[in-house]
């Protein structure tokens, strides 16, 4: 197993491989409630363009990725539309006594472990990898995560994420928990 960042268009494709495996569409409501899921589908375009800006973190078993967390920069906030409401909220909120958005963050795009992988430490690794390259550029690492996704929130929690905010996305007819991993504690 190794975790390192998205290089080659194979990485990026086996992230939207594994993503459709685990979209919301695509699995069973037990499925969800018991081992997580993602709600949303990147464009491979965007993706791509993401990852040049900001590598996403992959975990790889040979060459099949198998988990990854996707950077994702806040000069991409309008570029996929389930997100926009969570990047309309984020320069204004409040964490720490000021605004989030005079602080160095960006955005955890989604995270993912495949099936058959999950709990072997591999989502906190993923994370682990992100602090370890991003922790110098940026102070706040920032993500939402479904209400109905109570696996997500725990492991999240885990890892050191506080929630900070909530708000209901009519769109997708979700709440949303935004979370906060300060990395200058």
């Amino acid at each position: 197993m190794q975790i390192t960042l998205a290089r080659t268009e194979a990485d990026l494709q086996g992230i939207l491989t594994l993503q459709q495996k685990n979209l919301t569409k695509n699995l069973p409501a037990d499925i969800q409630s018991q081992q997580g899921f993602v709600t949303v589908e990147h464009d491979p375009d965007v993706l791509r363009k993401m990852n040049e800006a900001a590598p996403h973190v992959i975990a790889k078993d040979g060459d099949t990725v198998v988990g990854y967390a996707i950077t994702m920069l806040s000069q991409f906030g309008e570029s996929v539309p389930e997100l926009v409401p969570l990047f309309a909220r984020l320069d204004s909120l409040e964490y720490n006594g000021r605004s989030l958005g005079s602080q160095r963050y960006y955005v955890m795009g989604q995270i993912c472990v495949g099936e058959g992988y999950r709990g072997q430490g591999i989502f906190d690794k993923l994370y682990q990898f992100h602090r370890e390259t991003y922790s110098d550029r940026f102070d706040v690492f920032v993500t939402d995560i479904s209400e109905r996704n109570t696996r997500s929130q725990r492991a999240h929690e885990r890892v050191g994420f506080r929630p900070i905010s909530r708000f209901y996305d009519e769109n997708l007819n979700e709440t949303w928990i935004i979370v906060v991993w300060d990395w200058t504690l």
